[in-house]
């Protein structure tokens, strides 16, 4: 692995991985805040600053930006999730000058027009109105506000119409001053790159950036799962269902596990939801798990779509899938499981913007890069008995979370999944709407 690290006086993190055989190149600066890092009054703004870092700076127009790097045939976007915000470009081997130039522009010196950040607001609403009205993407958001009830970590990351109209200019910069710092930002680059050109480009358009020390970073409140329950009765023809449980932090022990479990479990054809339930039963059309990690907690859920009739028996069989996986997992679903993850992650790895991506989330959230083999050292050391350890301790007793939107009125109420899954926790309050 050609991967080299360094990092700036002033705190800022610099990764390559030279890749001689391409002709492109992906690189961006990841920053480590996003919607979890936004105050009440700040609903929404990480990622309404993701959309304004692109509509111009004292040197570029919004226009100017789109056709310098067009004009090479690059590409320029950004994403905003729990606890990262991205900027990132993809462009031959000749542009990647240009590209850190504009990507230093526009983090460093945008103007937050009153206009731009007026039409963006727009834009933003009109993304709040199609989130709603895709009930197998809302329900996704509805299902972590009942996971980390009250908490900004279960908030949308868009939030809401009334927080996105209160951004102003200043609440923008206000935000960026404090969470924009070197010692929370990544740059990484994969593909056709030297270190030290990146290094020393870097170093003159970010250097100046003043370090914060770590005393002066504002705190992020730990993440507390609660568990919940969430539905909405609504004429649609058919039922989104989500079912899930406190999952493992990035990074940490039994994280790599957690996920091979989710691909037992959800993870394709072959896995055991989708043989079961799909195949066998036929009580649903699509059906999937998942293990998604934040820096001190995670979730692992069951995503279905089913029609009214299935639901009453499509939730129970749910719950007794998962309890038959803290009872036995076989050695070849952990063969195939493994498989399955071992290709993902070195397939990603031949694509310059996804191991730019994972360069800089693992220096985020670990502090370190894993070569391949620490990574397929950690895989190998997956067992059955480990899996059915983690499924016992993710599921048996746990306390759920439940959030379905559609034809609902046939599906359990959460105590009654709850007794399935051996235990009956204390009732979390509802969050029914009809």
């Amino acid at each position: 692995m050609s991967v080299e690290v360094t990092r700036l006086s002033n705190g800022l993190t610099i990764a390559t991985d030279t890749m001689p055989e391409l002709e492109s190149a992906a690189l961006g600066v990841w920053v480590k805040a996003g919607a979890r890092d936004e105050t009440e009054s700040e609903h929404g703004i990480a990622h309404l600053l993701e959309h304004m870092a692109f509509k111009g700076t004292t040197k570029r127009t919004a226009r100017r930006i789109a056709e310098e790097i067009e004009d090479v045939g690059g590409e320029l976007n950004a994403s905003t999730s729990v606890e990262t915000t991205a900027y990132y470009a993809r462009v031959m081997k000749d542009d990647v000058p240009l590209a850190i130039d504009i990507l230093s522009d526009i983090l460093l010196d945008s103007r937050f027009d009153d206009e731009e950040l007026e039409r963006e607001q727009q834009v933003i609403l009109q993304e709040i109105g199609a989130a709603e009205d895709t009930p197998d993407d809302i329900v996704f958001d509805h299902f972590q506000a009942c996971a980390f009830r009250n908490q900004i970590i279960g908030r949308p990351i868009l939030g809401t119409r009334d927080s996105v109209r209160s951004m102003t200019p200043e609440t923008l910069r206000t935000y960026l001053e404090r969470h924009y710092t070197p010692g929370e930002m990544v740059v990484s680059a994969a593909g056709a790159v030297s270190h030290q050109d990146v290094v020393d480009r870097v170093s003159r358009a970010f250097g100046g950036l003043p370090a914060l020390p770590a005393s002066q970073r504002p705190p992020r409140p730990a993440a507390a799962y609660t568990g919940g329950d969430f539905r909405e009765e609504r004429e649609l023809a058919d039922a989104q269902m989500v079912l899930g449980f406190e999952g493992r932090p990035y990074y940490k022990r039994d994280f790599y596990a957690a996920q091979v479990l989710s691909i037992i479990l959800g993870g394709g054809m072959s896995s055991r939801l989708f043989q079961e339930i799909r195949e066998t039963r036929g009580l649903c059309y699509a059906i999937s798990a998942f293990h998604w990690s934040f820096s001190d907690s995670g979730i692992f859920g069951v995503h279905a779509a089913t029609g009214e009739e299935e639901l009453a028996e499509l939730a129970p069989v749910i719950a007794q899938e998962l309890m038959r996986a803290a009872e036995s997992i076989g050695e070849q679903e952990v063969k195939r499981a493994g498989a399955q993850m071992r290709a993902s992650l070195l397939m990603s790895q031949e694509s310059p913007a996804s191991r730019a991506g994972q360069m800089a989330r693992q220096l985020m959230f670990k502090g370190a890069i894993l070569s391949n083999a620490e990574l397929l050292e950690r895989l190998a050391a997956i067992t059955p008995q480990r899996l059915t350890d983690l499924a016992a301790a993710t599921f048996v007793g746990s306390r759920p979370t439940l959030a379905a939107i559609g034809p609902v009125s046939r599906l359990p109420r959460l105590d009654e999944l709850a007794s399935l899954l051996g235990a009956a926790p204390e009732k979390a309050p509802a969050a029914a709407l009809s």
